[in-house]
C-alpha cells in the first residue's frame, strides 16, 4: 500500500547531483505522522522542492553553456528545478484541500529532464491509495 508523503521526504532528480527535502507548508491543516501532509500540487521549486546540487542534464541551458566552454566536457552547474506539472499520479482515495493526497509512488518531472522521485516518503504509518 502506498504511504502519504509528508514534509521532510526524501527526493532524489535523476539529473541531479544529490537528494533533497520535501517542503510542505502547514497551510492544508493535515497532520500524519506528526508532519504536515503533502498533496500532489505541493511541486513549487524551492518553496516545496529544493535544488539536488548540480544539475548533469544538457538539456539544461547552463549546463549546455558550461559543457560547450569546456569543449564538450560534461561541466554540471547548480541544479534550480524548473517543475512541469504536479505530482502523479496521487492517491486515487485520500484528497488534502481537494488535491490527491501525495503517495510515495508519485513522481514529477522537471523542465531539464529530470524525474523526480519519493525515496522516503517521511510517513511510516500512514497508508493512503
Amino acid at each position: 500500500m502506498p504511504k502519504q508523503v509528508t514534509m521532510g521526504a526524501s527526493l532524489l532528480c535523476s539529473q541531479g547531483a544529490a537528494s533533497s527535502k520535501l517542503i510542505v507548508l502547514p497551510i492544508n491543516r493535515v497532520i500524519a505522522d506528526g508532519m504536515p501532509a503533502a498533496n500532489v500540487m505541493d511541486m513549487i521549486p524551492i518553496v516545496n522542492i529544493p535544488p539536488f546540487g548540480v544539475c548533469r542534464s544538457l538539456a539544461n541551458p547552463q549546463v549546455a553553456a558550461a559543457t560547450a566552454s569546456a569543449m564538450g566536457v560534461l561541466t554540471p552547474m547548480p541544479c534550480i528545478p524548473i517543475i512541469t506539472g504536479p505530482w502523479k499520479p496521487g492517491s486515487k482515495k485520500v484528497k488534502i484541500a481537494n488535491q490527491s493526497a501525495l503517495n510515495d509512488r508519485s513522481k514529477c518531472m522537471c523542465m531539464w529532464g529530470g524525474n523526480i522521485q519519493i525515496m522516503k516518503p517521511g510517513s511510516k504509518k500512514v497508508d493512503i491509495g
